[in-house]
């Protein structure tokens, strides 16, 4: 992120938009992923689970996409799940129009569908693929997204290869190192982004880290950094895993983004893992990459500063439109 990319995003957010927008576009998804955020009970309000929401199909989400991206102008679409490649067909219909919009719009999918072809060079578009490990590993937590499917599903496109690093990865010597060293010699693969299993507040999930997992796992990718050139995470974002956001408060990535439901009117709060997430153990990739540089300075202020200015300013505005309405 330049200088321009963030008096963009805080142009927007001084105007009452967040410059982030994230959609699960559907609620349907053909996988079973152990410690999947998205069907934790506690993603919505503890109360609804994602699929009981309404979603649409056809025209009619097409349609509400566009209304609901027309109402909230994001600088960028962040098109999640689900899977949205369960609504391939709209997708197809959608991108061009969000792209035509100068919205950059992003598509995370685990690729268990062939990619459209026409998707292929596109400007202001990224395909990211979610790839959780070598193939043993892999395929069993995400079957039927296997490894096979995906190098057929993907060939010929360009895609971000989002790794989610869980705590039996780290059990083997090497592992890290063999993974990074399978994409970086793939064509398919553009880019490559780590996360860290993001748990809920008081869970036990086996795929969470422990801390000197986690430490073990950034001496690992700063290591391999120098010599795995598709790594697309600077050395300040990898250390940024040892001291994540405290809260939702300090949270860059928490203030910039909004993020709705299968319904399109669900928010989920207080970011897209939803509930009650572990701050201390966060490990989301976007989280991290911008609470690197939060403390960077622009126009004189820090980034972190200048958006929270911002967010007293405009809730000051909303305040007074309010009163003399």
């Amino acid at each position: 992120m330049d200088r321009n990319d963030v008096m963009k995003a805080w142009a927007t957010f001084f105007r009452g938009h967040k410059p982030l927008l994230s959609i699960e576009l559907t609620k349907e998804c053909p996988l079973r992923c152990p410690g999947c955020y998205a069907y934790d009970p506690n993603h919505l309000d503890g109360v609804t689970l994602l699929r009981d929401l309404a979603d649409f199909k056809g025209d009619q989400l097409v349609e509400r996409v566009l209304a609901k991206v027309d109402e909230l102008a994001p600088l960028h679409l962040s098109i999640v799940g689900g899977d949205p490649l369960v609504r391939y067909r709209e997708l197809i219909l959608l991108v061009p129009l969000l792209l035509e919009r100068g919205i950059y719009v992003q598509i995370v999918t685990s690729a268990f569908r062939p990619i459209p072809a026409r998707w292929k060079g596109l400007a202001n578009f990224k395909l990211v693929v979610s790839i959780d490990g070598l193939p043993a590993e892999h395929d069993c937590r995400r079957s039927p997204a296997t490894y096979e499917r995906i190098l057929r599903n993907i060939a010929g496109h360009d895609i971000t290869v989002h790794c989610t690093v869980t705590s039996q990865m780290m059990q083997r010597i090497g592992y890290i190192e063999e993974f990074l060293s399978f994409w970086q010699q793939r064509p398919e693969a553009a880019q490559i982004w780590m996360s860290i299993f993001t748990p809920q507040r008081g869970s036990m999930d086996k795929e969470i880290l422990t801390r000197t997992e986690r430490e073990l796992l950034v001496r690992e990718l700063l290591r391999l950094r120098p010599t795995i050139s598709k790594l697309d995470m600077s050395s300040d974002m990898i250390k940024a895993f040892l001291s994540p956001p405290r809260s939702p408060g300090e949270c860059m990535f928490s203030q910039v983004t909004e993020t709705l439901s299968a319904d399109l009117s669900t928010r989920i709060t207080p970011c897209q893992f939803g509930g009650d997430p572990d701050c201390s153990q966060c490990g989301c990739a976007a989280s991290v990459g911008l609470h690197s540089i939060a403390h960077r300075t622009f126009v004189g202020v820090s980034v972190h500063k200048l958006f929270d200015i911002s967010n007293v300013v405009v809730k000051g505005i909303r305040h007074f439109k309010r009163m003399v309405a």
